[in-house]
């Protein structure tokens, strides 16, 4: 009862009514990618681990993301989306909830960043459709910024039944079609591309894969983290410190870092400044999910093939190549445009959106002893603090007119931002 309370508190009284009721063999990329680094050194020297981390994931013939689709069971990883459907609904609850509370704009963008599947987004759609009472005759369109083209294609599928159109450049986005629900759908390969208008970005897992730069205090100051050959094995790369400054190291370390080691994903500044842009002038919300700290760590470079950890210089283009998100800096490049929220851990925020109550809804619905046992199973991987419940952490960026709003009712009502607040019970 108190879950059901504080999940009401949260979300509008009309929102919880309604809620309620492969072309090429493996070896041949690993030895092409690894070829096409080794080369690229030998001709400029040492590389930045964020030029390594780009080539590796995005080139756009060998690289991992382009290549492959490592999501799922016989992939690299598995996503919360993979694991529960609750986990996609509760976010389809947070970004209507989101809508309603800044004024429940005629139009409505819902943009993911790097969707994977499609299954968060396709969980999204089906809340979209359960609360069409809700919405209205609000226009609402799907866009998805996607750079690999095999993923896009698992995505189309997944959200259209893949009766999608594929475009040249001479459109903004590159493929199109409408959603196995009726709603618009298109996808893209910059945010910039996206038009503007009031939307809820989603990033689940998104900035975790950026490129990084890695910088060491020494005694000369800080220099930077690089990739290059090993002399004693030339088919094998090796981590080496700058000699001297670089441009990176000179201008990307804060000036009060108190850290000896320190990773700086200076593209997620860009682009969560490119969101906060947009959230300041169109209106809306970002949710950004992904497993990260505050400012407090410092080596969390690592490599997954298999759903096992792996030599992050071993087979580039074969593994998936990854960075904890340093919160702190995200929030140091939103400026003062906007208000950040969080970060605070998965379990936190999907307890206080509700995923109790929803559990127990799907558990009285079933009477299948295998689907109850994998609910529960899911639920546990996803809240558990020793699973996913707190190595995910979640944090918003907001339009300071929905805080200014948040605070005029607040005091009539007490209801706060959706999930990132549980509130005393009275």
């Amino acid at each position: 009862m108190r879950t059901l309370l504080r999940l009401k508190r949260q979300i509008p009284e009309v929102l919880w009514r309604n809620w309620t009721k492969r072309s090429c063999s493996n070896s041949s990329i690993n030895k092409s990618i690894l070829k096409h680094l080794t080369s690229k050194i030998i001709a400029t020297g040492p590389i930045s681990v964020a030029e390594y981390m780009r080539e590796a994931l995005t080139n756009p013939v060998l690289g991992y993301y382009v290549k492959n689709d490592m999501l799922g069971a016989g992939g690299d990883f598995i996503t919360s989306p993979e694991i529960s459907q609750i986990f996609g609904e509760l976010l389809g609850v947070w970004c209507i909830s989101e809508w309603m509370a800044a004024g429940k704009s005629s139009a409505l963008q819902l943009v993911e960043l790097g969707p994977g599947r499609g299954s968060l987004t396709s969980d999204i759609l089906r809340v979209c459709s359960q609360l069409k009472g809700v919405l209205g005759e609000t226009g609402i369109s799907i866009h998805l910024v996607e750079v690999s083209p095999k993923l896009s294609q698992v995505q189309a599928e997944c959200l259209t039944g893949n009766q999608t159109q594929t475009y040249n450049n001479d459109h903004t986005f590159y493929r199109s079609g409408t959603s196995c629900t009726g709603l618009p759908i298109y996808w893209y390969h910059r945010i910039e591309d996206v038009p503007r208008g009031f939307s809820i970005f989603l990033a689940h897992e998104f900035f975790d894969a950026l490129p990084i730069h890695k910088f060491q205090r020494t005694e000369n100051g800080w220099r930077e983290l690089l990739v290059d050959i090993d002399p004693e094995n030339p088919g094998k790369l090796r981590f080496v410190v700058s000699h001297r400054p670089t441009l990176a190291s000179s201008t990307l370390i804060q000036k009060d870092e108190s850290r000896r080691h320190v990773e700086v994903c200076a593209e997620g500044g860009v682009i969560v400044q490119k969101l906060a842009s947009r959230i300041a002038e169109d209106g809306g919300a970002a949710l950004i999910v992904d497993y990260g700290h505050d400012g407090t760590k410092t080596d969390t470079f690592r490599g997954f093939k298999g759903h096992q950890i792996h030599d992050v210089l071993e087979a580039p283009g074969l593994a998936d190549l990854t960075a904890d998100v340093d919160f702190s800096y995200l929030r140091k490049m939103t400026g003062d445009q906007v208000t950040c929220l969080g970060p605070i851990t998965q379990r936190s925020f999907l307890k206080n959106m509700g995923i109790d109550s929803r559990m127990q809804v799907l558990l009285r619905s079933s009477n299948d002893p295998s689907v109850r046992a994998q609910l529960i199973h899911s639920y546990d991987m996803l809240i558990n603090p020793e699973k996913m419940g707190d190595r995910f952490q979640f944090f918003s960026v907001l339009n300071t007119a929905r805080l200014a709003q948040r605070e005029q009712r607040q005091k009539s009502t007490g209801m706060p931002v959706a999930g990132f607040t549980e509130l005393e019970m009275h």
